[in-house]
């Protein structure tokens, strides 16, 4: 795994034109995705009056795709790192490495899929915001 010091978006290729639509791909090993992928999940149906996320991970490199509607990311490091990051478009995507904070905006009928470096793990995750800028760097 490639040492990411920040989150960032990048934009995967798309194939295809207006008149009859894009297709945007992953796969295998990818200068796009700075990981082995452990685990695929995506979300779906959040309200929009909903804020998803509200945590960090200790060990957890995810990559993000807004595969339909758009969502937005307002995320925090430890330290003052603040960035806001809309995805709304199927072909950007988002890599959020370990130990930044996460709240997530979803418009109607959004969907969000995501990338994950790591199994599942509940104890690699940080819920407790006052918990996550207290740790030591």
């Amino acid at each position: 795994i490639m040492e990411i010091k920040n989150p960032y978006l990048t934009e995967l290729n798309k194939i295809g034109k207006s008149e009859i639509g894009y297709i945007s791909f992953l796969q295998g090993k990818s200068d796009e995705i700075p990981f082995e992928i452990k685990r695929v999940f995506w979300t779906y149906f959040t309200p929009e009056s909903v804020i998803r996320g509200g945590h960090a991970h200790k060990t957890t490199i995810q990559a993000i795709i807004a595969v339909s509607g758009t969502i937005i990311f307002d995320i925090q490091g430890q330290k003052e790192y603040k960035e806001i990051f809309t995805l709304d478009s199927p072909n950007k995507l988002l890599i959020i490495p370990t130990l930044y904070w996460s709240d997530i905006k979803f418009s109607h009928n959004a969907v969000l899929l995501c990338l994950a470096s790591e199994d599942y793990d509940e104890l690699e995750y940080i819920r407790d915001y006052n918990e996550f800028k207290n740790l030591a760097l």
